[in-house]
């Protein structure tokens, strides 16, 4: 009978303890999990929802509901100028529709600056910033950048031509700088830098500049000739006054002036001629 019961007491002992190590083991898959989950939970960011392009749109199209789709975007990543609401993309109180200004991939989102206001033109009035104006240049092979300029780009401004000073002129052409980074907004009769897929020779160009700048380039169109150069995408330095003629070019200016310097040098030397000392010019050794 003893026998009987030490035996039931180790079975019930065994699975006591297997019991125990199965809990723990259950526990340290819980556990484990729920360090899982935790650390998913952590790298969720957080996310708005932001209008992108369903499919392709091109510059001049106008923009439809059907073009648009609502899509979860990170909030450290949402491109500056999108939309977050339909009723502000497509405004209730109007029927007049934006017009795509650039060229939207799909999956883009759709910001401010690539579609006009609803009912605004998307020609260059659109592209115009407060207080600036269109102004056209005329261009060719040399100074139009061998026809890589695109809608979009900057260029630094030079002109070349001779100065009057009243009666009198400047010995030789100058060549200066007179505006720098000036935005292109169109090439010849195109606004859309997409469309130009090939190097083309243009024949005028379309800058956006204030009056002031309007009134400088013009006055160096009519006087001179007009190169432009083009400015890197991520170039942000500011180009200093430049001015270059043949003789600084040439470095005539800096001859002309050592032999000045050579020329105006007098070696003498003190001689007594009785009771009077006089100073007697003589070749300068160095």
């Amino acid at each position: 009978m003893r026998a009987v019961f030490g035996l039931v007491l180790l079975v019930g002992i065994a699975l006591a303890g297997g019991a125990v190590y199965l809990a723990k083991d259950r526990i340290s898959q819980y556990q484990a999990a729920n360090a899982q989950a935790q650390a998913a939970l952590a790298q969720v960011v957080p996310t708005k929802t932001v209008w992108v392009a369903d499919k392709p749109l091109k510059y001049g199209q106008p923009l439809t509901r059907e073009d648009v789709r609502a899509v979860k975007w990170p909030e450290n990543a949402i491109p500056e100028g999108s939309f977050f609401e339909e009723t502000v993309l497509f405004p209730e109180n109007t029927k007049e529709q934006r017009i795509v200004l650039r060229n939207i991939e799909k999956d883009e989102a759709i910001m401010a600056v690539k579609v006009t206001e609803p009912g605004e033109d998307s020609g260059l009035t659109s592209r115009l910033a407060r207080g600036m104006r269109a102004f056209a240049l005329k261009v060719d092979v040399s100074s139009g950048v061998s026809g890589f300029l695109r809608p979009g780009d900057k260029v630094d401004v030079y002109w070349t031509g001779r100065v009057n000073m009243g009666s009198q002129s400047s010995n030789g052409d100058v060549t200066k700088l007179i505006e720098s980074a000036v935005q292109l907004i169109a090439i010849d009769q195109s606004a859309d830098a997409l469309v130009m897929e090939e190097a083309s020779i243009a024949k005028t160009v379309t800058v956006a500049v204030n009056p002031q700048q309007v009134a400088a380039l013009a006055q160096a169109q009519s006087t001179g000739k007009l190169s432009l150069s083009l400015v890197g995408t991520n170039d942000d330095t500011v180009a200093e006054a430049i001015e270059v003629d043949q003789r600084s070019l040439l470095g005539i200016e800096a001859q002309e002036t050592i032999a000045e310097i050579a020329k105006e040098k007098v070696c003498t030397i003190r001689t007594r001629r009785g009771a009077e000392v006089v100073e007697l010019p003589i070749p300068c050794t160095n």
